[in-house]
């Protein structure tokens, strides 16, 4: 059975609460991976008395610290961080587990007159924290480990086929490499509490709601060939600084290679190679490849966004830091809670 996700070493309720009372204001930094959010966000929480929410789904596991870019202890030291190695890996943390963190994080650091800086590349996790998380079926445990007992047998793309003739909208949003999704759509629609896909059309969709917060959201990026370049050097400096020793770790530590955390860019990789019986340095190319691509679907994803000032990630961060600030400072004086 799959345990509770855990803050600080203790089980986390799983209870989706209803929108926050009020609008809180957040300030939001987001953009594609590897265009220096985590030193903007740092700079810019201290100038505005800050503390920050990290919104990135591997950076909250324990452990996965080299593939995931993980703030440091230097830039935890100067700016308390939420969410940042908040989860047992062996646990396995939903959006709807994540929203909840985030909302407690977020009331916890406003009820201290400071500003919840909510930062990250993980779009849907934001999304459903600023849209809300539809209403949570009671989860069938026994079913969904025989689900995940008939995937690894079987593969995804048979699930994925399984799912087309139960709930065929819900397999054309669903990808069909999408092992998480597949299985929590095939238990919905199996456990008698109504397709995916009708829930959606009952409790409606993320693009008809009002946001829950009140916020300035900015996006940071760079060119898209100096993007690239700065991704391949990021990926060299990870294997570099033992991102196959961490998969080692990690493995040996008892996390399951079944673990959401694995599958993150990186880490399925190097765990593929070990299993393959192949050398692990040997997945660099494929984690470069694997990184852009993502990196591509990020901006994607941020550029539907709505309400997004978009700022150039080239410029030293201390001018651009100025430039943050100056546009939080002129939100505020015009009226803005």
């Amino acid at each position: 059975m799959q345990r509770p996700p855990e803050r600080d070493g203790k089980p986390v309720p799983r209870t989706v609460g209803p929108a926050p009372s009020g609008r809180l204001s957040l300030f939001i930094l987001v953009g594609p991976t590897g265009t220096g959010k985590t030193e903007l966000a740092c700079n810019v929480a201290q100038r505005l008395d800050g503390e920050i929410v990290g919104c990135d789904a591997i950076q909250l596991y324990r452990g996965f610290d080299i593939g995931s870019a993980k703030p440091g202890a230097l830039e935890r030291e100067r700016v308390p961080h939420h969410l940042v190695d908040a989860i047992d890996p062996r646990n396995d943390c939903t959006m709807a587990d994540w929203v909840e963190l985030a909302e407690r994080a977020i009331r916890g650091i406003a009820g201290r007159g400071r500003l919840p800086l909510v930062v990250g590349g993980t779009g849907l996790y934001l999304r459903a924290l600023l849209r809300g998380v539809l209403p949570v079926s009671r989860r069938d445990a026994e079913l969904r480990a025989r689900l995940k007992g008939i995937l690894e047998r079987r593969g995804a793309g048979r699930m994925h086929r399984w799912l087309r003739r139960l709930d065929p909208d819900s397999a054309l949003r669903v990808h069909p490499a999408d092992r998480q999704r597949i299985v929590r759509a095939l238990e919905l629609a199996l456990a008698g509490h109504g397709t995916w896909s009708d829930r959606i059309r009952a409790d409606g969709t993320w693009s008809a709601d009002r946001e829950r917060y009140d916020t300035l959201k900015i996006g940071v990026d760079l060119d898209r060939e100096a993007h690239a370049r700065v991704l391949n050097r990021r990926v060299d400096r990870f294997f570099e600084q033992g991102l196959v020793a961490e998969v080692r770790r990690l493995l040996n530590d008892g996390v399951p290679r079944t673990a959401n955390a694995f599958r993150a860019i990186g880490y399925r990789e190097v765990l593929d190679a070990i299993e393959a019986g192949g050398d692990p340095e040997s997945a660099r190319e494929a984690v470069k490849r694997s990184t852009r691509r993502y990196a591509k679907r990020q901006r994607t994803w941020f550029r539907t966004e709505p309400d997004v000032c978009w700022l150039d990630a080239s410029v030293d961060t201390g001018r651009l830091a100025d430039r943050v600030v100056a546009l939080w400072r002129n939100r505020a004086r015009s009226g803005r809670p």
